[in-house]
């Protein structure tokens, strides 16, 4: 698959910008849109950044006409957290906004419009190894919204021609990890542990695994998944896995290292329910199969790179 120049909804985040960066690396031209209060405090020469909110049809049309994109990387969303405490919002947001989307990228004959889905789509009580062809009943706002615009997806494609691309993601390890995510936690405590912090509580118990990727293979992902040969891809959506994570791993690893850190366990049921109810491996040999994915970082790379990244190294 060959396009010149992507629109990246969210694209002012940690993984927007990366993606955009990879992206731009592989001669792509990109366009990142997201919300006010985004823009990054240093843009390269080479970003085009658009600041304004997905449900903003007027200044999506007018940037779709004045770039001519021909490519779609459809990362906004509202989060779980978010989702729960705003459902009306969050509809708006992450489903409505998103069929506007997909239906101006129709009308824009776009080659390619990835959507960046997740395992929250399944809701708890799955099971473990998660099948491919799990059926989904999700169990919080987040993961209805995502299932919605799947389908949605999935009925552009059959009903347009539209190349929908998507894949659902487990739990994402990044060192970039927003500072209130619960489900961050991993990254909270390891950043804490090289800040010089001595403590730190984990919100979930140390047994509760999960299914889990690190943040630059899911941009490796994104990028080989959109660049794949359509006539490979025998799936309309794609789930991915590389390693199952545990408080107690996190816990081990950091005490590697600091031997004096010390760990508490306060599970929290918000945090115990989502992440308790998730697999901790999840089958994607069909991603292997099609478009040839393959992780690059295991649970103890993934460590070393983050604790790398902190120490600023």
């Amino acid at each position: 698959m060959h396009f010149e120049k992507a629109l990246i909804t969210g694209g002012n985040g940690n993984l927007g910008r990366l993606l955009a960066k990879s992206l731009r690396d592989s001669g792509v031209a990109t366009v990142q849109f997201d919300i006010p209060g985004s823009e990054p405090p240093d843009p390269m020469d080479e970003e085009i950044i658009v600041i304004g909110d997905v449900r903003d049809q007027a200044l999506l049309s007018d940037t779709f006409d004045k770039h001519k994109l021909d490519a779609v990387f459809h990362l906004a969303s509202l989060l779980s957290g978010s989702s729960e405490a705003n459902p009306d919002e969050a509809w708006d947001i992450n489903a409505t906004s998103s069929y506007r989307l997909l239906k101006r990228s129709v009308d824009a004959q776009v080659k390619c419009f990835f959507f960046a889905s997740t395992l929250a789509t399944y809701g708890a009580g799955v099971t473990d190894p998660l099948p491919e062809q799990e059926q989904q009943w999700p169990d919080l706002l987040y993961g209805v919204t995502k299932v919605a615009v799947e389908r949605l997806g999935v009925y552009y494609k059959l009903k347009h021609g539209l190349d929908f691309r998507c894949l659902r993601f487990p739990l994402v390890l990044s060192p970039f990890a927003p500072p209130g995510a619960l489900t961050a936690y991993p990254s909270h405590a390891m950043k804490s542990a090289c800040d010089g912090g001595n403590q730190f509580t984990f919100p979930v118990s140390g047994h509760i695994g999960t299914s889990t990727l690190f943040l630059d293979d899911v941009i490796q992902s994104i990028v080989s998944l959109a660049k794949a040969d359509q006539k490979r891809l025998k799936q309309h959506v794609y789930s991915l896995h590389s390693f199952v994570l545990t408080g107690d791993m996190i816990e081990q690893a950091i005490k590697k290292r600091y031997p004096e850190f010390h760990v508490d366990y306060a599970p929290q049921p918000a945090a115990e329910h989502m992440l308790g109810g998730l697999p901790d491996v999840v089958e994607d040999q069909a991603a292997r199969d099609d478009w040839d994915w393959q992780p690059q970082f295991d649970f103890d790379r993934t460590v070393d790179a983050m604790f790398e990244l902190f120490s600023g190294r």
